[in-house]
């Protein structure tokens, strides 16, 4: 059984742009919440910095859905090159 190369990229750019805009949305009105994992991201996603500000919460989650796409894409390419 082979996968959707388009199914999956849209779901995994999807999952993980809504998790990364929960933590940001959470960590905005709370700021200890997620602080570990922003600084994180802050380090792999260039012009991203983890500072409470909504402007950097919508920079983060489009970096978020773009890596969700471009790993989703992959996992499947990869995935159906090997699939029988």
């Amino acid at each position: 059984m082979k996968l959707s190369v388009k199914g999956l990229t849209y779901a995994a750019a999807i999952v993980w742009g809504l998790g990364f805009l929960f933590v940001g949305v959470v960590n905005w009105l709370w700021p200890p919440y997620g602080g570990a994992f922003l600084e994180v991201m802050a380090s792999i996603y260039p012009g991203y910095r983890p500072m409470v500000a909504l402007g950097n919460v919508i920079v983060g989650t489009l970096y978020a859905v773009l890596d969700g796409a471009i790993a989703g894409a992959l996992f499947a390419w990869i995935y159906n090159s090997f699939a029988r």
